[in-house]
């Protein structure tokens, strides 16, 4: 029994891994906002404005469309203009479309997160899983327009939890949110109907993920069993949902209409609008569940009867084997072998067979693992890099570039010097100062630098029997600031 009780202590902490790693993008905003060189985003709190852009797009998404980026991007760069009012609101909307940005991790292959961690399994080995996970989504709409939509892993991050049961999580929000109410703690119970309220959200997403799954193959998903049980239970979830609300939402009127204190009604008046915002969503999820059984027999009449194209068949021993026997060995050299590179080119014509199509219509779609796919290991050699340059090369390079700020020196004159201190000097000189013309100084005035070595450019070509170009000035240049010159 003991291997049993350790997988499932091991299920437990992969849960609490997976939930912390959907955590970790964005704590790794406020890490790399030192790191962005056109912007000084220093004074914002990045997670913070990740998790107003999570629940700005969570609730804005309906059940068939998402949020309009530009409009999240406006209403978080609010909360940035509070977090930073000094600011000018360009940067503000700056902050904000470079936070959204690594929420949907623009520039990846596949726009999502990976997480690696390791559990001990029943026989005491240790083995690393990856978890792959996305934040937010971009979708198209039907318009042509592009939408947001935050998955089953950003709702999590809202309400603190990962991978339970959201009937249970339901009605234990609304419990809880009964109890806060008429023991007067409108505080909390605001908290805890925004949690009631994310958990609507994600039961509808998740019918709706269904759905779009059986737009795409109808044998995904099983309606047989499965899905009529789960839209069952959404019209007894809807149901006891309605009851539930409906007296939450009479108790909260009534504290309304009594407060005695302007702040206790207006925490009355929000719980209202988002108690009616729950029954609202609630209506969309009936409508949903009463289509779904029509849009899964319009999907099935789809699919089953869409004609597919039809290809032509070869008899091998007909039409090719008989006939190359008849010729000589030179011609059916020549026919086999413009049968052989057709036929084994970069896309086969597929040969349907009975035993293919029964196995296929058995075979049970793949669900996504619970710990992750296993990681293994790769069996890599340890290979020291060289360095492109010699190290001396590197020390000769700064007494070379060791300039007096009064004594600006050209690119030209510093190739020639480097070629009498070492015959590779020149290339690495070119290098550094092509560097040099390139970069801002904004991160240097940040870091308080006192100087800085800059390359310029002033039309003069370079004249060099290995190099063209432009023949730049290299000089150190002080930096001061305004108060400095101020005062001077």
């Amino acid at each position: 029994m003991l291997p049993v009780a350790a997988g499932v202590v091991d299920v437990g902490f992969a849960q609490r891994v997976k939930a912390l790693a959907c955590t970790a993008p964005l704590h790794d905003l406020d890490a790399r906002k030192a790191q962005v060189q056109t912007a000084d985003f220093a004074v914002y709190q990045m997670s913070e404005l990740a998790l107003h852009i999570i629940d700005s797009v969570t609730l804005a998404m309906d059940f068939d469309t998402g949020a309009d980026p530009q409009r999240v991007i406006a209403d978080v760069a609010g909360h940035a203009a509070q977090q930073a009012p000094d600011r000018a609101p360009a940067e503000h909307e700056k902050a904000a479309r470079w936070v959204l940005e690594n929420l949907i991790n623009v520039g990846s292959t596949d726009r999502g997160f990976r997480a690696v961690y390791g559990l001990t399994a029943g026989d005491g080995e240790y083995r690393t899983y990856a978890f792959d996970f996305k934040l937010l989504e971009e979708v198209p709409g039907g318009d042509g327009e592009i939408y947001l939509r935050a998955t089953t892993e950003a709702v999590n991050v809202l309400v603190g939890a990962l991978e339970v049961d959201i009937e249970s999580a339901q009605i234990a929000a609304d419990l809880r949110l009964d109890t806060l109410i008429r023991r007067g703690r409108l505080s909390d119970a605001q908290a805890a109907a925004q949690t009631a309220r994310y958990r609507t959200i994600q039961y509808g997403e998740q019918l709706r993920q269904r759905l779009e799954a059986t737009g795409r193959d109808v044998h995904s998903v099983d309606w047989l069993t499965e899905m009529p049980a789960f839209l069952d239970e959404a019209v007894e979830h809807i149901e006891a949902r309605y009851k539930a609300e409906n007296a939450i939402l009479l108790n909260i009127t009534e504290i309304r209409d009594t407060a005695d204190t302007a702040d206790r009604k207006r925490q009355a008046a929000q719980l209202v609008a988002i108690v009616r915002e729950c029954l609202r969503r609630h209506d969309q999820l009936g409508a949903a569940v009463q289509l779904a059984g029509r849009r899964f027999r319009a999907e099935q009449d789809r699919q089953t009867f869409t004609p597919t194209r039809a290809g032509g068949t070869l008899d091998l021993h007909a039409q090719l084997l008989v006939p190359a026997l008849e010729l000589s060995v030179v011609a059916a050299d020549l026919v086999l072998g413009a049968y052989f590179v057709t036929s084994t080119g970069t896309v086969v014509p597929p040969a349907v067979r009975l035993s293919d199509l029964f196995s296929a219509l058995i075979t049970p779609p793949t669900e996504r693992e619970l710990l992750g796919g296993e990681v293994t290991e790769p069996d890599l050699d340890v290979i020291e890099p060289e360095p492109p340059f010699p190290e001396e090369c590197y020390e000769l390079l700064d007494e070379l570039l060791d300039l007096d700020p009064e004594a600006p020196r050209r690119l030209s004159g510093l190739l020639e010097a480097a070629r009498e201190m070492h015959p590779w000097l020149p290339s690495l000189v070119v290098i550094r100062v092509l560097a040099l013309a390139a970069q801002e100084i904004h991160a240097a005035v940040r870091h308080g630098a006192t100087g800085v070595l800059m390359a310029i450019d002033d039309g003069t070509p370079l004249t060099d029997r290995e190099f063209a170009g432009s023949d730049l000035i290299v000089a150190r240049a002080a930096l001061t600031t305004a108060a400095e010159e101020g005062a001077a």
